[in-house]
């Protein structure tokens, strides 16, 4: 008699697939408080997935957030870019002078109160293709897919597929009738235990599949 299958990786390990060290789960690695992400979300890199904090989320000076949903699956070279990397444009010139200090340094309400466009959220079951840049106080949708290389300065709806620099919205992967059924059914936030046993549905099945396995509303 075989012993049942285990449930999958804890979600506070950093690397979830041994003998694969360019693969972190990004829950456990995070230290800032600015940042969230949820459960099993995880990032790939060769040269050192474990300085994503620093070496991908830019210019974070706070005070807004970056908030990355549950199972998103970010490739090599995500980037970030948050709002302190905002410099002046209402005048002659856009260097940041009073940040090299000296005499400069009196003049720091020059760039106080720059624009902010709020949080950067990326929904859950989102996945990022390998170099994309994702720009200041974007959102992007539960379930989107953004194409390798793009450049995001606007929001991408939920299920929505983005490419290009700027990303424009390429198409949509389901019937706007299905995304709001699957943003119902929010699969993501079933118990892991649940998950486990409806995966099949979860990754090749149909809407109607998906919402026949859905747990029991409370």
């Amino acid at each position: 008699m075989t012993a049942a299958n285990p449930l999958p990786t804890d979600p506070d390990v950093l690397h979830p697939m041994p003998g694969h060290p360019r693969v972190v789960l990004l829950r456990p690695l995070v230290t800032s408080p600015l940042i969230e992400v949820g459960e099993y979300s995880y990032y790939d890199d060769p040269d050192d997935a474990t300085a994503f904090e620093t070496r991908n989320v830019l210019y974070h000076y706070g005070p807004e957030r970056l908030v990355i949903g549950r199972f998103c699956a970010l490739a090599t070279g995500v980037r970030f870019i948050m709002n302190g990397a905002n410099h002046r444009m209402d005048g002659p010139s856009t260097f940041p002078f009073p940040t090299m200090g000296g005499a400069w340094a009196e003049h720091f309400d020059l760039i106080t109160n720059l624009p902010n466009r709020g949080d950067t959220v990326v929904g859950n079951d989102v996945w990022l293709g390998n170099g994309v840049t994702v720009m200041p106080g974007v959102r992007i949708g539960h379930g989107a897919i953004v194409a390798s290389g793009a450049v995001v300065t606007s929001d991408v709806p939920d299920y929505g597929i983005a490419g290009g620099n700027p990303a424009r919205l390429l198409r949509t992967r389901f019937a706007p009738e299905d995304v709001v059924r699957l943003l119902d059914v929010a699969w993501w936030d079933w118990p892991v235990e649940h998950i486990t046993a409806n995966l099949r549905a979860i990754m090749s099945g149909t809407v109607d599949a998906l919402e026949a396995a859905a747990p029991p509303r409370s």
